[in-house]
């Protein structure tokens, strides 16, 4: 998305604090930090985006346009096979593979006809991969009505709908979602929340993060990405993930990094 969003990335895959990122194909820093992610160890995804133009061509609409077009059957399906396709293509040829899993910038790969476009473009499921994100079932257990209210209508948007779909086609799934917040709050913020959801967590279940190092003045998010990044990075996450017996799948730790 930007070099910071990159750096912090990279810097937590190195701690073994991640298992995956998801790479936002025509994002200004998509190709900036390519060996380095291959090298990182993180399975990549396709961060489908249909909302953000990044100055490209095809399909882009604001969030609340896409939703009611998408929900109301006037979508173009040909423009949406286009972008979707497009999107893929570009993913290979950055990374120089498929995606490990699809998920969606604020979560449209779960809208009608945008999900039938993408399972379509998607190459055939083998040895568990491409798995989808499945935001369709939240772990709410200690939140707040607020939150548990945001993950509801996230998760209302179509995630039933493509996840009958999907496993149709063969692709895995992940059991639960967590990470759902208002992106307020700091780190101070951040840290309930993540006891919160590592209480909650369940095998297999997905955690989503938006970490960053370090500043980027046209990210309205820049303040809380850097909060995510250093609750993620710290010494309270490794303890909360060993008083829960978690371990994050897939993840590799640099041996001279310390929590």
């Amino acid at each position: 998305m930007n070099p910071a969003v990159n750096a912090g990335i990279l810097s937590l895959a190195g701690r073994g604090r991640l298992s995956a990122t998801s790479l936002l194909v025509d994002g200004p820093a998509a190709r900036a930090d390519t060996p380095a992610l291959r090298a990182s160890g993180l399975q990549i995804g396709l961060h489908l985006n249909l909302t953000e133009s990044f100055g490209q061509p095809g399909l882009c609409l604001p969030l609340g346009v896409l939703i009611r077009t998408a929900w109301l059957g006037r979508l173009s399906r040909q423009a949406v096979r286009d972008a979707v396709q497009r999107q893929v293509a570009l993913f290979q040829d950055i990374t120089g593979r498929a995606p490990d899993y699809v998920d969606g910038h604020q979560h449209v790969h779960q809208l009608p006809v945008i999900r039938d476009a993408l399972l379509q473009a998607l190459p055939e499921p083998r040895a568990g991969r491409p798995w989808i994100r499945d935001v369709g079932r939240p772990r709410m257990a200690g939140l707040p009505p607020r939150l548990r209210f945001k993950a509801a209508v996230i998760a209302g948007l179509g995630a039933a709908g493509l996840r009958r779909r999907a496993q149709r086609r063969g692709h895995a799934l992940n059991p639960g979602f967590l990470g759902v917040y208002d992106f307020q709050g700091g780190v101070p913020a951040y840290e309930g929340w993540m006891r919160r959801w590592l209480a909650a967590c369940r095998d297999g279940d997905v955690l989503m993060c938006h970490p960053a190092l370090g500043a980027e003045g046209a990210d309205a998010l820049s303040a809380q990405r850097q909060a995510e990044h250093e609750v993620l990075a710290g010494a309270l996450m490794a303890r909360l993930l060993a008083e829960h017996h978690l371990t994050i799948e897939g993840a590799v730790r640099r041996p001279e990094e310390t929590a």
